[in-house]
C-alpha cells in the first residue's frame, strides 16, 4: 500500500508542470491543457486525503465537483479558442487583443 504522501508529492509536482506549462506556453490550447493538469493534480490530492481519512468521502465528492467544473472549463475554452481562431487565424494567445483600442 503506498503511503498518502507519495500521492501528494505527485501532485504537487504535476501543478508545478502544469504552472510551468502555464506561464510558459503561448499557445491558448496548451495554457488549456495546463490549467487542466493543474486540476487533475489537485483531483489527486483530494482523493490522497479522502484515502488517509476516509469519513464521509468528502476528498472525493469534492473531486466530483472539480472534474464537472473542468468539462465547464473545457467547453467555454475550446469555444473562445474557435471564436479566436476564426477572427486572427491563429491560436497564440499574444495575438488575442481584441479588446484593445
Amino acid at each position: 500500500m503506498v503511503p498518502a504522501e507519495h500521492y501528494v508529492v505527485l501532485s504537487a509536482i504535476l501543478f508545478a508542470i502544469g504552472g510551468v506549462g502555464f506561464l510558459v506556453r503561448r499557445n491558448v490550447l496548451v495554457t488549456l491543457m495546463s490549467i487542466e493538469v493543474m486540476l487533475n493534480s489537485v483531483n489527486l490530492a483530494l482523493v490522497a486525503f479522502n484515502r488517509a481519512r476516509p469519513e464521509g468521502h468528502v476528498g472525493q465528492m469534492f473531486a466530483f465537483f472539480i472534474i464537472a467544473a473542468e468539462a465547464a472549463e473545457v467547453a467555454v475554452g475550446l469555444a473562445i479558442v474557435l471564436a479566436l481562431y476564426r477572427l486572427k487565424r491563429t491560436v497564440r494567445s499574444d495575438e488575442a487583443d481584441l479588446l484593445k483600442n
